[in-house]
């Protein structure tokens, strides 16, 4: 059973890897095919797991979800306080933008599919977002505990903060972000949410 589980994890995660790797060269414009032959499964191992490339590409974003918020969060866990990491997860999620042209293909690709996967998965599609939401929550909640913050909904509080990092991150993913960009959303949501500059 072990062994069985353990093949499972390793052929979804080679998947995963290969669409990653071909979403680098080609977006979202690859082949089931191609994914197959990358990842070294046979294309019915593919559908075993997957029913769609649809499917496929909201594990994909689900998957970068997770990986970049376990980055942000063991790195976050550093920081002194509720209001810096706050600052960090923000400025962190738009902070590859004009980044080497990896980031940017991954960008590009993760806005060309978004309403598409919305309209087909919405649900699934705001699971997958999740995580980014769970981490600004948390920070929004211990920072008002605190007082230096003042959310009376930290659970609407961080949806909507969430969504505006969304959409500027959808916004300059196909042009060059401004210099100041990051800090911009960052005080109008430190603003909207009880923050006062001293």
């Amino acid at each position: 059973m072990r062994r069985s589980r353990s093949r499972i994890e390793n052929q979804v995660r080679a998947i995963l890897d290969a669409a990653h790797r071909l979403i680098e060269v080609k977006g979202d414009t690859f082949k089931t095919q191609e994914l197959a032959k990358e990842a070294g499964v046979a294309l019915q191992t593919f559908y075993r797991y997957f029913s769609s490339k649809d499917e496929l590409l909201l594990a994909v974003i689900g998957d970068g979800m997770n990986d970049a918020c376990r980055q942000w969060a063991r790195v976050a866990a550093e920081l002194p306080d509720p209001v810096q990491r706050l600052h960090f997860y923000v400025t962190s999620a738009l902070g590859g933008l004009n980044a080497p042209p990896r980031h940017g293909a991954l960008a590009q690709f993760v806005v060309s599919v978004h309403w598409q996967l919305h309209r087909v998965f919405p649900k699934e599609l705001a699971a997958a977002e999740k995580p980014f939401v769970d981490l600004i929550e948390k920070e929004i909640r211990a920072a008002t505990a605190e007082g230096t913050l003042a959310s009376s909904d930290p659970v609407a509080d961080a949806w909507l903060v969430a969504e505006l990092v969304r959409s500027v991150y959808h916004h300059y993913a196909y042009v060059p972000a401004e210099d100041d960009a990051r800090e911009k959303v960052w005080q109008f949501c430190f603003r909207a949410i009880g923050g006062s500059v001293a």
